[in-house]
């Protein structure tokens, strides 16, 4: 996918030495096509290494998709340089009155607090609001899948009693589904969470769609209002390496945390990890752009206002 970013951000690079192929806006101004407009809030602390494993994932197809980047204004992160933010990223007041085609709202360091405790939960209320009717298809990715079934369906999540750290066998319990063309039978995603939700509390709302789950790690997809909402509890978008450097983080603040579960060759963190989610994780994100996002979204974004439900 020929991926419309802003000039200099520093996935451009990193990303062109993997072979992937993406365009500043320069270049792709000069396509005459409408680009999807997709957002991402991106609430990890960070924030270059969610914005280059996301754009990494969101290459594989043919479409050509122009990204913003949205920040909170009620929190500002620790760990990545306040230059960098001001380059690229909006807050948002900025894009409030704009409608997008897709928008991917990232997890959070902040999931052992209840809700109501984080200090920007009403800005993200604000977002969620405002997603609901502006964007098409919303992706929430691991805390915000929590905060988003929370918030919109009073899902509560549950304290695990040690982290669900590694790669895990997943299964799809609802076949047919565009999200999932192309899939294996079963399939392998990383999860990364000290929290979970319980699948009883899904089958029994009325709204919600279990799509598919894990034995080991439990819920992983929950869709919503045909697929205009998409909760995943994983992190499918992760790198080789993202599960390694937040273990080897946790073992330098020497926090008790377990080796990362069918991760590392032969269990062993001094070998390479075995990246088994890759396949997955492509086809999880073009299905969603083409099928949820391209293929749903009126040629005028300001119809997206007046949709309903999707698939």
């Amino acid at each position: 996918m020929p991926l419309n970013l802003p000039e200099n951000l520093p996935a451009i690079e990193l990303l062109k030495k993997e072979n992937i192929f993406v365009i500043d806006s320069l270049r792709a101004a000069q396509q005459d096509i409408r680009p999807l407009k997709v957002v991402i809030l991106n609430l990890m602390p960070i924030k270059i290494t969610t914005e280059t494993d996301l754009v990494r994932v969101l290459t594989n197809s043919p479409l050509q998709v122009e990204l913003d980047f949205l920040k909170l204004s009620t929190h500002t992160p620790k760990n990545t340089p306040i230059e960098h933010l001001k380059a690229f990223y909006k807050d948002f007041d900025e894009i409030s009155k704009n409608n997008y085609d897709g928008m991917i709202i990232t997890g959070a360091p902040v999931e052992l607090l209840d809700f109501e405790e984080v200090n920007y939960w009403d800005e993200i209320k604000r977002i969620f609001d405002w997603a609901h009717d502006h964007v098409t298809s919303t992706l929430y990715i691991c805390w915000a899948a929590q905060a988003g079934l929370y918030y919109f369906h009073g899902i509560p999540k549950y304290s695990l009693p040690i982290k669900q750290f590694g790669v895990f066998l997943h299964s799809v319990r609802e076949q047919g589904l565009p999200l999932f063309r192309g899939f294996d039978d079963e399939f392998y995603v990383p999860h990364s969470r000290n929290t979970e939700i319980k699948r009883e509390d899904i089958l029994s709302h009325p709204d919600l769609t279990l799509l598919s789950e894990s034995e080991d790690a439990g819920v992983y997809i929950v869709m919503a209002r045909g697929g205009r909402d998409i909760f995943i509890t994983g992190h499918s978008e992760y790198s080789p390496y993202t599960l390694h450097n937040e273990y080897m983080r946790d073992v330098k603040k020497g926090l008790k945390v377990e080796i990362p579960q069918n991760y590392y060759k032969d269990d062993d963190p001094g070998k390479e990890p075995i990246v088994r989610w890759r396949a997955h994780a492509n086809l999880l994100f073009s299905n969603w752009l083409n099928y949820y996002v391209y293929q749903q979204t009126p040629y005028n974004p300001d119809e997206i206002e007046s949709l309903e439900n999707l698939i």
